[in-house]
């Protein structure tokens, strides 16, 4: 049966620059971060945090995430580099695709982590300001998979049905259904429900980032079960099923023992920044304004000289008072 309507996938996935190739899967993870480093910079500015930290802090998170993002994918996957007849430098080759979020997520924390020790700065917060603009940056970044003609699910010749045109490292040629893009809408979704569960609820103390891993291991969950590349599996069902599944009850437990351990949201998300005690200076930068004491000893500066002027004043007075008595006298 012929497909009349269905996506199709581009005819390659890099255009050559002179001798520079540009990746499509790269630019998506480049523009990705982008957007989740904007969104999140927004979103700790209006917590009370300063501009430019979640940036700095992401210095650390991302070049993290990328590695624990591959290693995952290598060790989950090993056979795909290590067996007999595989070349084993290809683990490096990130650009061919090949990012496991749970690795990315998890090593990516530790990057921030260090980031926010250095600064000061409570991880959880920061992970709450950045929750939405991770899953938008995912939902970037898996239009990637299309570029290289990948993550794709059973067949079908549904209209919205994905073209499969390439032949290499075993695929059939085909229409199938587009998981990637099952999952990007999905973490489209789970972006835009953090963000009104925060202003609803004001969650704080990682919740905000404990509910985006929970709802968007709801969706990995069926969506991976839709897909017919090679998986290990355990008990029938694929490995990334049940990583989804014990990641989901951690965040959902997380979620409540910290709601009863600490309710409501942190007052203070960064060091010397305080709620109507800051201004921007030109640099964006928050700066402190001048302390009740220090205004007081002003004050009391600009009033010295007033008081010994009139002290001045009053002793003329007197003096002329005097002169003017001993005048009478004397007439």
């Amino acid at each position: 049966m012929e497909t009349l309507a269905y996506i199709p996938s581009p005819s390659r996935g890099v255009i050559h620059l002179g001798p520079i190739p540009l990746r499509g899967y790269a630019f998506c993870i480049i523009i990705g971060v982008f957007v989740a480093v904007w969104l999140g910079n927004r979103r700790w500015i209006a917590r009370g945090g300063r501009t430019g930290t979640v940036a700095d802090i992401a210095v650390w998170a991302v070049p993290f995430g990328l590695v624990g993002g591959r290693l995952y994918h290598v060790i989950t996957d090993y056979e795909l580099y290590f067996s007999e007849g595989r070349d084993w430098v290809d683990a490096f080759k990130v650009w061919q695709g090949g990012l496991g979020i749970w690795g990315a997520i998890a090593l990516g924390a530790v990057g921030a982590w260090i980031g926010c020790r250095r600064r000061g700065i409570p991880l959880p917060a920061y992970a709450d300001a950045i929750a939405p603009g991770i899953a938008f940056a995912q939902a970037i970044g898996r239009w990637g998979n299309w570029f290289n003609q990948e993550l794709y699910g059973r067949e079908t010749h549904l209209p919205w049905a994905l073209h499969i045109t390439s032949s290499e490292g075993g695929r059939v040629p085909g229409y199938y259904h587009p998981t990637f893009l099952y999952e990007s809408l999905w973490c489209i979704g789970v972006g835009f429900l953090v963000i009104w569960a925060d202003r609803r609820f004001k969650l704080g103390h990682g919740r905000a980032f404990a509910l985006y891993v929970a709802a968007y291991c709801v969706g990995r969950g069926w969506i991976e079960y839709m897909r017919v590349d090679d998986a290990h599996h355990i008990l029938g069902l694929r490995l990334n099923d049940w990583t989804a599944m014990i990641v989901f009850l951690l965040a959902v437990l997380y979620m409540v023992l910290s709601a009863k351990k600490r309710p409501g949201r942190e007052a203070v998300v960064e060091p010397g920044v305080l709620d109507g005690d800051t201004e921007a200076d030109g640099t964006g930068e928050a700066t402190e304004a001048a302390e009740p004491s220090d205004t007081a000893e002003a004050a009391e500066a600009k009033e010295a000289p007033e008081g010994e002027a009139s002290e001045s004043e009053a002793e003329h007075e007197a003096e002329a008072k005097d002169e003017a008595g001993s005048a009478t006298k004397k007439s």
